[in-house]
């Protein structure tokens, strides 16, 4: 049975929890609005990834404000109570056949402004523009600085009207917002263009995810009909482990999908991440390491799904890791802060 609720009604609220929460707001035509509460110590990001038509490039961006693996807000919780806005940061990454390109700078609550409609993170923006979401890039990579300068146009055919609790008490919440979407690159710095499918999600929470969850493995497969799957498997750190197992249709719209079982992928190369994904007996491998970090990892993979080969996105998150603090004390060098 999914564990679904209203995403008009309930993401921002939990009802055993926050019974008087305002309702959540929404943009017009099921569009979040970017001023929903971030409550101290809490989180809530937009993620979007996607793959161009050939297969050759990708890109992943994630807007955060409580931005969730900055060791700089890991350091303020442990100080006391850490008002998430003055942690907020984009991370950009493009993938190509010839080189990665990555940018994520930290901002504090000046480098923040957001309405219904945009959220600014220093020069960067995700502005609803109509019926597409986009994203404005202005962006150093690291370590070595190359401006990122550009445009991600994110055009959504369909919008899903549920989200998800990730945990018994309902502080982590989860809105697949668009499994289906259609997005184009253009960026100035460098010259890069391209257009593809891709995937927008949502999450929120009330406490840091180390406080509730050891990790978790998660996977959007692509099929053929132009829908997809989403698998989300998370490992709690007390009560019961969640399972999802999503089958989106090209419109958006959701049904619950068997669970094949979870298999083993190789542990990432540098850092031993290890790796599990569900897929029916068949074809099952990496074909792309895009992120091999000391707690994280974003992989390209090849499963079977409905008897047909199916590529993937899939990431492994080992929050035991990220705890430690001389992973913490690596981090900076990934993601410089600017107050």
């Amino acid at each position: 049975m999914l564990e679904g609720s209203s995403a008009t009604t309930e993401f921002n609220t939990v009802a055993r929890v926050e019974a008087a929460s305002p309702q959540p707001k929404l943009a017009g035509e099921g569009f979040p609005d970017f001023t929903a509460e971030v409550p101290a110590g809490g989180y809530r990001w937009w993620y979007l990834d996607a793959f161009s038509d050939d297969g050759q490039a990708g890109l992943t961006l994630i807007a955060s404000i409580g931005s969730v693996f900055s060791p700089y807000y890991a350091a303020a919780r442990r100080r006391g109570a850490a008002p998430a806005e003055a942690f907020s940061s984009l991370n950009v990454v493009f993938y190509g056949p010839d080189r990665k390109r990555w940018a994520m700078t930290e901002r504090s609550a000046r480098g923040l402004r957001r309405d219904n409609t945009c959220l600014q993170i220093g020069p960067s923006s995700l502005t609803r523009e109509g019926l597409q979401l986009v994203a404005h890039i202005d962006e150093v990579t690291v370590p070595l600085p190359r401006r990122l300068r550009g445009r991600i146009r994110i055009s959504l055919p369909g919008v899903s009207g549920r989200c998800y609790a990730l945990d018994d008490d309902g502080l982590h919440r989860w809105w697949p917002v668009a499994p289906q979407a259609r997005v184009e690159v253009e960026l100035d710095r460098p010259g890069l263009s391209w257009s593809g499918s891709g995937y927008l999600d949502c999450n929120a929470g009330r406490v840091p995810l180390e406080s509730t969850f050891s990790g978790w493995h998660w996977c959007r497969a692509v099929h053929a009909d132009g829908g997809s799957t989403v698998f989300y498997d998370t490992d709690a750190r007390m009560g019961a482990d969640k399972h999802l197992a999503l089958r989106f249709d090209p419109k958006g719209q959701v049904a619950s999908a068997a669970q094949p079982l979870l298999f083993s992928l190789p542990d990432t190369r540098i850092w031993r991440i290890e790796r599990l994904s569900r897929s029916q007996p068949g074809p099952i491998k990496v074909l792309n390491t895009f992120e091999d970090t000391p707690f994280y990892a974003r992989s390209k993979v090849g499963l079977t799904l409905e008897d047909e080969p199916v590529i993937a996105m899939h990431e492994s998150l080992n929050l035991q890791r990220f705890k430690r603090r001389w992973v913490q004390g690596l981090l900076p060098f990934r993601m410089p802060r600017r107050a």
